[in-house]
């Protein structure tokens, strides 16, 4: 049940996150897209299968580089 959760989670920071690739929406990503994902990481690590895990982690490193490219983080 947590990997479902997991999976929802990583479904819809991948949403937030094709919102904040746009131009001026980047802050987006700090704000929905981060906490979501974190939040799926940590219910796919407390379930047993890896989908939703995996799907978080690529969202987050996603994220991240949005906001490498954007100045959000250094």
């Amino acid at each position: 049940m947590l990997n479902v959760l997991s999976i929802v989670a990583g479904v819809v920071a991948g949403l937030f996150l094709l919102l904040g690739i746009l131009p001026f929406f980047g802050w987006l990503n700090w704000i929905l897209t981060v906490p979501t994902a974190l939040l799926g990481l940590v219910l796919g690590l407390i379930g047993r299968g890896r989908a939703g895990t995996v799907l978080n982690v690529v969202v987050l490193l996603l994220a991240g580089l949005r906001l490498m490219l954007g100045g959000g983080i250094f």
